[in-house]
Parts: structure tokens; sequence; C-alpha cells
């Protein structure tokens, strides 16, 4: 019985191994054969198309030429230049094909030198019309040359074309004769190939019933691991907007200590520098120079300790609302940025950590804006919908590839985090060269629930 395996077994592997080896040798003859006839079924293609775009050009200087001499339109002058050039540059082209075939090339001799004397002749009618010789270029135009030249070229093309088909023929069929021999050895390799498999079908069960079990291993091993994933992304979202929320804090707590211990810093130096103004001599040109510098130095400095107070935790938005908050930051911006903003916000219903998202939202895009995008106009609007407010910040600016946007770049992903921890959707479009869009949706206050 062991004996009867291994036979069994030998004959298997024999029978694989030779399937194998036909199938290879078959395909690789197929193959080379196919690739020979493709080569040449493509030069020959090549030649046709340039013989074709030769005799284009040639026909396009002709007529280029003879618009300008009946009118006198430089405009013709343009395309007879720019066909002649075209000409140039098939000619070699044409000669890298042809010289191979010595037939080929002497009908190539010959029609490169009938396209020198046209072009020779349409040279001199163009220099006698432009000389204002109108005898000259009407004697030359209207002798029988040009026609015979033009003849000559049409039937040398005609035959190159006609051989270049007739090779397109050859290697067509080559190729269908490849084909053909191919597809008999593929059947008979499949017959090879096809018992061998039949003597492979009675252990191909057992084989079946232990990829089952590797499967299911597998699965339960996948989903412990999709569960692991899931968990860990859910802790690692809840870390993040845990830390977001504590930086907006940390961020008011540093604003309200700015304001409060350095405002009255700033103040208690005012007051004194206004004191102080009552005790000097401010009619001492140098005195009250000074005097007027330290104030408006004082004056800077509250200004900046107001526009990072701003930045820190926007005060306009818990005092003014989201709309008038809105209005003041892309002002703030046009004016530092000498970009124009059009803006259209309508009152929307949003909790507080909502509004703040919208405001930190198009405060990350203006920033983007001002450093990237090198926009002439951006384009903002909030509008109210019945169940979701939507926020959109639009710039006509060079764009970019979100693709290819890496993974370093903390400021999306910072919106993207906020907006969904916000219960929202966020969608960034963008093509290089054509501006950007920046949109989310946001749940109203009540609808997360």
């Amino acid at each position: 019985m062991r004996r009867f395996r291994l036979t069994e077994m030998t004959i298997n592997m024999l029978l694989a191994l030779l399937a194998a080896v036909a199938m290879v040798a078959v395909n690789e003859a197929g193959y080379l054969s196919s690739n020979a006839a493709m080569e040449r079924l493509e030069h020959a293609k090549n030649t046709r198309n340039t013989l074709d775009r030769l005799v284009r050009e040639m026909l396009s200087v002709e007529s280029g030429l003879r618009g300008y001499l009946l009118t006198g339109d430089m405009r013709y002058v343009e395309p007879y230049a720019t066909s002649a050039r075209g000409i140039e540059a098939e000619i070699p082209r044409l000669y890298s094909l042809l010289v191979a075939s010595p037939e080929d090339s002497a009908d190539f001799s010959a029609l490169t030198g009938y396209i020198s004397r046209r072009l020779s002749e349409l040279d001199l009618s163009l220099k006698l019309r432009r000389e204002g010789n109108e005898d000259a270029w009407r004697f030359v135009l209207s002798t029988e040359v040009g026609l015979t030249n033009m003849m000559a070229i049409e039937s040398t093309t005609q035959r190159m074309m006609e051989r270049a088909l007739e090779r397109e023929r050859e290697s067509n069929d080559e190729i269908v004769h490849s084909l053909r021999l191919s597809r008999i050895g593929i059947v008979c390799v499949a017959v090879i190939g096809l018992l061998a498999f039949y003597m492979y079908l009675r252990k191909a069960e057992a084989l079946r019933l232990m990829h089952e079990q590797e499967k299911q291993v597998q699965a339960r091993e996948r989903d412990q691991l999709e569960s692991l994933v899931r968990d860990r992304t859910a802790s690692l979202g809840k870390l993040a907007t845990h830390l977001q929320q504590v930086r907006e804090e940390e961020r008011g707590h540093l604003a309200r200590e700015l304001h409060d211990e350095l405002g009255a810093l700033l103040t208690a130096a005012k007051l004194d520098v206004a004191r102080l103004k009552s005790h000097v001599d401010l009619e001492v040109p140098e005195i009250s120079e000074r005097l007027r510098h330290l104030v408006d130095t004082l004056n800077s400095v509250i200004s900046l300790k107001r526009r990072i107070i701003e930045d820190l935790r926007p005060s306009s938005l818990s005092n003014l609302g989201l709309t008038a908050s809105l209005e003041i930051l892309t002002s703030e911006f046009a004016d530092r940025s000498k970009i124009d903003v059009d803006i259209s916000v309508e009152p929307v219903q949003l909790s507080d950590s909502s509004q703040l998202t919208v405001y930190r939202l198009i405060q990350e895009s203006l920033t983007n804006i001002g450093k990237y995008a090198n926009a002439k106009k951006v384009l903002i609007t909030v509008h109210e919908y019945p169940t979701h407010v939507t926020v959109q910040v639009r710039d006509d600016g060079i764009g970019f590839d979100p693709h290819s946007v890496s993974p370093s770049a903390h400021g999306l992903m910072g919106m993207n985090h906020r907006v969904e921890a916000a219960g929202g959707r966020l969608t960034v479009t963008s093509t290089p060269g054509d501006g950007t869009l920046v949109s989310a949706t946001l749940p109203h206050s009540g609808d997360r629930a």
C-alpha cells in the first residue's frame, strides 16, 4: 500500500512537471514569434504614420504659402513656417525607419529630393512675393515643375505606404498563425494538466478542511485584533479630545492671566507716564519725544496683548457671539494679509464648544491661506439648516493635492479631529492651480444625542 502511494505521487509529480514544461515551451515560442511580428507591425505602422504626417505637412505648406501669395495676409506665413519645420523633423525620423530596407531607402532618397526641390520653389515664391516682384512669383507659381514634384511626392509616398501596409498584413498573418499554434499547444497542455488535476483532487478535500480550520483560527485572531484596534482608536480619540479640551482651558487661563496681570501692569505704566508728564518740562524737545515714544510703545504693547489674548481665547465669541467674532477675525485677517475676504454668516444654533470649533476651523483655514495659498480672494459662509450647520472656506489660491499631504500636517488633522469630536464631518477639496475648499457639517446642539 505504501508502495502504491509512492507510485501515485510520482505519477502526479511527473504529469505536473510535464505540463509545466510544455506550457512554458508553448508560451515562450508563441511569445517570441508574436513579439517579433508585433515589432515589425509597429515598425510598419510608424512608417505609414510618418509618411502620412509628411504628406499632410506638405499640403499644409502648399496651402499656407498659396494663402499668403493670393491674399498677402502674413497670418498664412506662420502655418507655412510651422509645417516646414515639421517636415524637417519628420525626414530624419522617416530615414531611421527605412534605413534597413534597400527598396525603401531608394524611394526615400528620391522622396527627399522631390521635397527639397518643392520647398526650394515655395521658398523662392515667398521671397519674390515679399520683395514685391509680382510677375516673378506668379511665373514660378504657374510652372509645371511644382505640380510635377507634388505628383512625384504623392506617388512615391503612396508606393512606400503600400509596402508598409503589405508588411502590416504579413505581420498580422504571422501573429494569427502564432496564436493558432499557441491555442493548439495550450489545449494539449490543458489536457495533461486536467489529468494531473483529477488525480490530485482526491487529496484536495483534506487540504480544504485544513484550510477551513486555518481560516477560522485566522478569523478569530483578526476579530480580536480589530476589537483591540477599535478600543485603542477609541482611547486615542478620547485622549486627543481631552488634550484638546485641556489645551483650550489652558489657553483660556493664560488669556485671563494676561488680561488681568499684564493689563494691570500696562495700565499702571500708562498712568505713571500720564503723571510723569505733569512733572517734566514738555517744552524740551528730547523729553517730549521720549515721552511720546514711550506712550506709543505702551499702546503697541497693549494692542499686542489684546491680539495675543484673542488668539488664545476669543473673548468676542463669548461676549458678542459667533457672527460678530467671525467678522472681527476676518476683518483683522484681511487687514493683515491684504487679501479680499467675503463673509456670509447666518445665526446658528450650536453649543459653545461647537461654536468654538467653527471659530478655530475658520481661524486655522485663514492661517493656512495666509501661509501657503497665495490667494487673492477668500469666501467664508456659515449657513443654518433644519438638522445641521455647514461651514465653508473657499480660496482662489494655488491649491494642492490632498492625497500627497504629509502625515505631519497637523493643522488639517487637528481640524478634522475637532469637527469629528463635535459630531460633524470635514472634507477638504483642492486641485493644484484651482484653489481650495474646506467644508464642514456640524449637527445642531441637540442632534448629537
